[in-house]
């Protein structure tokens, strides 16, 4: 009974109803303007645009604006290889290939860079998502929507400094150098990330199953906690939330919704998952999941049951991954200690070292 406590404990709110705003509009008047001007192409580049607003949640106002510009730069860098890669025509492999790589890459740079949230889930959708995309519009034309979209969430993220009220010291932090063991643990860190989405990439490729890359973001939640049990925990929200949300995802998609309807839930999913992230993330999946499947439909519409049975089936193969690479390290780490402490013991008591009491005896 104490584990399922636990692991769904939902944790005090912490300003989140000010982030929830700020995200939901960050992404809903873009898409908003962008279907106004015919250009629902573009949707796809502007959501993950919109992206940059999720960091630096509840930052002073000088300390955020660094924190999303670092985070916008990384996530214009990963759109554009993204549709770079697109142009390739690049194949469900080569998809796995270069997601494998925006994993391992992507977390050195928000390790880094000090990025919160940490990780490169965000960058692995990103990038594979839009380099999936066939046909797209001319690049400047999808950088032009993703660096606007950018624009207008760091205004966001300024917009509470523009009230007396709510204004913080516009201060510049302080960044202490890092370690050598922390930078020893960002490196193990990227490593994780590249092994368990090459993996769970994979085996969604080679079951053929579409959308491989769900797979692979799912794979990189089980590692983000503080203990094993924490990041098991993740792996089983994330399955959880998922089928819950999935059901939710049903009951959005099946009846046809319009484009413009489209856009308003989607605002208003952003809007929840904000809430709930950072307090249960099993709840928060539930509407995190319509939220990816919804903005989805807009930009490509599709087969909506195949969409959603690709999302179970890459959800678990993706988390059970996840959740064997957290066991794989613990076990390691524990056998490493053992081996320590036996090697520090035998130190401490040099073998064929006599009593020298015993020659007397």
């Amino acid at each position: 009974m104490s584990h399922l406590r636990d692991m769904f404990r939902i944790a005090p709110a912490n300003n989140d109803h000010q982030v929830a705003v700020r995200c939901g509009l960050g992404v809903g008047l873009p898409l908003l303007l962008l279907l106004g001007l015919g250009r629902i192409d573009l949707a796809i580049f502007a959501t993950f645009g919109a992206f940059t607003g999720i960091y630096g949640r509840n930052e002073p106002h000088r300390q955020r604006f660094g924190h999303q510009l670092r985070a916008a730069a990384l996530m214009l860098a990963v759109i554009t290889a993204g549709a770079l890669t697109s142009r390739l025509d690049p194949g469900p492999w080569e998809i796995v290939l270069g997601t494998t790589a925006v994993a391992g890459l992507g977390t050195l740079a928000t390790g880094f860079w000090r990025l919160r949230p940490a990780g490169s889930l965000f960058h692995i959708f990103a990038y594979a998502a839009i380099s999936s995309v066939p046909g797209q519009p001319p690049l400047w034309q999808a950088l032009l929507a993703a660096g606007a979209t950018v624009a207008f969430s760091l205004l966001l993220g300024l917009s509470g400094w523009l009230r007396p009220a709510y204004r913080t010291p516009w201060v510049k932090p302080n960044r202490p150098r890092f370690t050598w063991l922390q930078r020893r643990a960002i490196y193990a860190d990227a490593g994780q990330y590249a092994v368990v989405a090459a993996v769970a990439g994979s085996i969604a490729t080679a079951m053929g199953i579409g959308h491989n890359y769900w797979a692979m973001v799912a794979a990189t939640v089980p590692l983000v906690g503080l203990t094993v049990r924490n990041r098991m925990y993740r792996g089983l929200h994330r399955i959880l939330g998922t089928f819950a949300g999935l059901l939710l995802t049903a009951l959005i998609l099946l009846p046809g919704l319009e484009p413009w309807q489209m856009v308003v839930v989607i605002a208003l999913l952003q809007f929840g998952a904000e809430l709930l992230v950072a307090r249960q993330y099993a709840l928060a999946q539930v509407v995190i999941t319509p939220l990816a499947l919804v903005s989805t439909e807009l930009a490509h519409p599709s087969n909506a049951v195949l969409l959603i049975q690709d999302r179970a089936v890459e959800t678990v193969i993706g988390a059970a991954v996840g959740m064997a690479m957290v066991l794989v390290i613990h076990v390691h780490n524990r056998r490493l200690g053992r081996r320590r402490l036996a090697a520090a013991r035998s130190v401490a008591a040099p073998a064929g070292v006599r009593d020298p009491g015993a020659r007397r005896s």
